[in-house]
């Protein structure tokens, strides 16, 4: 690690020190409005994990804490939050395994959840959203530009899209029902987190029409995102697998993005 990089991280250590003894010693006397929205926190360094607590609860958000993957499990198995901020790097149960084991479970599969992490390769980022991250935040990172992306994943419509083209519909060997958020290949339900299935109902609603990969960043993970082309590539790779026998109906145009008809009608 170079010098200049050493010391931004040992600054932004020492800030998030300051500011969470600030937090401590400040808390008992700040009234936090309450509000539905739940936040689990997964961080195992206290003093992060208390600033990113107390940035949010000043926002208005119920956080609930958990300083390992085993008891983030713990947490959410007594009570569903309605987004989780996920560490990579835990102790004994990893950031990843907690990860995989909330999309393996229809109860926790849609939850939102942001992963926080000093991983900061490219590779590392199109990693998490393969196995079902809806963000991806690299530290060091500006707390306020954590709230505003909490914000932002909370805001995505839950049911896979904007008020247009609620209910069921069909095409192919699929059925979505957005208001459910329930999707089934052949008459077999299949889970899917809350980013595949606002694509896969942003492709089956365009008519047959091709579909950016810009436009399905926009659709999937909300306007201004700042992420690589790549990430779109990562989750449809995931949402093909989910849907087998069915995958074959979502196909790549070369240099364009991606369209969903029969298997017949050409792609790649």
């Amino acid at each position: 690690m170079s010098f200049q990089s050493r010391s931004i991280g040992e600054a932004w250590e020492l800030g998030v020190r300051a500011l969470a003894l600030l937090h401590r010693e400040t808390a008992g006397s700040v009234g936090l409005m309450k509000t539905a929205k739940t936040i689990l926190v997964v961080e195992d360094e206290t003093d992060l994990r208390e600033l990113i607590g107390f940035n949010l609860e000043r926002e208005g958000y119920q956080c609930r804490k958990a300083a390992d993957g085993d008891e983030a499990l713990a947490e959410i198995s007594k009570s569903v939050p309605h987004l989780v901020i996920l560490d990579r790097m835990l102790p004994a149960t990893s950031g990843d395994e907690v990860l995989l084991r909330l999309r393996r479970d229809a109860r926790t599969a849609a939850i939102p959840v942001l992963m926080l992490t000093a991983k900061a390769e490219e590779s590392d980022e199109l990693v998490g959203f393969a196995m079902g991250a809806d963000d991806y935040v690299r530290k060091p990172f500006s707390m306020k530009a954590l709230v505003a992306r909490v914000g932002a994943l909370l805001r995505r419509p839950q049911n896979g899209g904007s008020d247009s083209g609620r209910g069921a519909m069909s095409s192919g060997p699929v059925t979505l029902d957005a208001e459910r958020h329930s999707v089934g290949v052949e008459g077999t339900a299949i889970a899917l987190t809350a980013t595949e299935f606002r694509l896969l109902k942003a492709l089956m609603s365009a008519g047959g029409r091709l579909r950016s990969r810009e436009q399905l960043i926009d659709a999937a993970l909300g306007p201004n995102v700042a992420v690589v082309d790549r990430t779109i590539d990562v989750h449809i790779a995931a949402l093909r697998k989910k849907l087998g026998p069915a995958a074959s109906w979502v196909q790549t145009v070369r240099g364009a993005g991606y369209i969903w008809r029969t298997p017949d009608q050409g792609g790649e």
